[in-house]
């Protein structure tokens, strides 16, 4: 059997060897009718894409290249900054500072993230009793995470004092002496890493309930047929099933976390001596805290904690993408 060829006649219709008409080829026509689809497409994806250009990747490059010259007050405005290089990286490296104010950043993230999911949890699970005014508390626990920073941050002031705060007046019913919360260097970032959990518990509280909303009614039951216990099932069944939740608020918190700083500054200004200083607090002294600043160096700081941040966003996809194919 012999297979048709197309032949165009005089008049534009296509015909095969035998003479006869074939019908119209329509994919230039569903072409051209995908344009407008894809032009629409475009135009609702333009707001987001000016969006991350601009307050994403315009301020990441101006950073990147802030870490790489030597600025001054007068380059900074005129322009002009030559460049330098890992110089400012090599200048923070060496840099007293930049052991302890690692190892605040670690500890005060670790210690922040452990206690906030882990009260948050069990927040959670109480909340998920659904006793009588129990959607009044969940809306109370809220209010730590409604409230501005800058007063969050004045309120624990005021409660560490060591002359008048009520946190000493009530260890002092129990015969302890006074602790210098705010002005030791043993107590001070203890201080602020106390002030950011309870900052941070209601997050993990919301977030998590309504994970825990999620998983079915059933399972439990199920569970508890097969004879395990309030523990069993909370480490067989709901930890397991809200391992998806879990890992995206601790992800959250962590990126958080990593960049505090309206607590840390109003309550201690990163002291005394540099004790409850973080990366976060060290940049922004470097660059605007001093009469000259260093803003090569402020920048290299910033970027490390992106560096930080980026570094543990990877694993989480990384861990995701195996949980996926397993």
């Amino acid at each position: 059997m012999s297979t048709p060829t197309r032949a165009r006649t005089g008049g534009g219709t296509a015909v095969d060897r035998n003479g006869a008409a074939l019908p119209p080829v329509r994919g230039r026509g569903i072409r051209r009718r995908g344009r407008p689809g894809q032009w629409a497409a475009w135009a609702f994806l333009a707001p987001v894409v000016v969006y991350l250009l601009v307050f994403y990747a315009y301020p990441l490059y101006r950073n990147i290249d802030l870490s790489v010259r030597h600025y001054t007050v007068r380059s900074f405005v005129h322009g002009g900054a030559p460049f330098t290089g890992l110089d400012n990286y090599r200048t923070v490296f060496a840099d007293p500072t930049f052991g302890p104010a690692l190892w605040h950043t670690v500890v005060f993230t670790v210690v922040s993230l452990a206690f906030q999911f882990a009260i948050g949890l069990a927040l959670a699970m109480f909340f998920t009793q659904h006793f009588r005014l129990s959607a009044t508390l969940r809306a109370l626990f809220l209010v730590p995470w409604l409230l501005p920073l800058i007063v969050s941050s004045s309120t624990w002031s005021w409660m560490l004092n060591s002359e008048s705060g009520v946190v000493n007046a009530f260890l002092g019913l129990f015969g302890a002496g006074q602790v210098n919360w705010l002005t030791s260097p043993d107590w001070s970032l203890w201080s602020v890493t106390i002030a950011n959990i309870w900052i941070g518990i209601p997050f993990n509280l919301v977030v998590l309930y309504s994970g825990l909303q999620a998983i079915s009614p059933q399972i439990y039951e199920a569970a508890q047929l097969d004879g395990a216990g309030a523990w069993q099932r909370f480490w067989k069944v709901t930890f397991p099933l809200l391992r998806p939740v879990s890992a995206i608020t601790l992800l959250l918190g962590l990126v958080y976390t990593l960049k505090v700083f309206d607590i840390i500054w109003i309550m201690t200004r990163g002291g005394p001596s540099g004790s409850s200083t973080t990366f976060a607090t060290w940049s922004y002294r470097l660059g605007f805290a001093n009469l000259l600043p260093s803003f090569g160096p402020a920048a290299a700081v910033g970027n490390l904690l992106i560096v930080m941040a980026l570094v543990f966003g990877l694993v989480y996809i990384r861990a995701q993408r195996r949980q996926g194919l397993s």
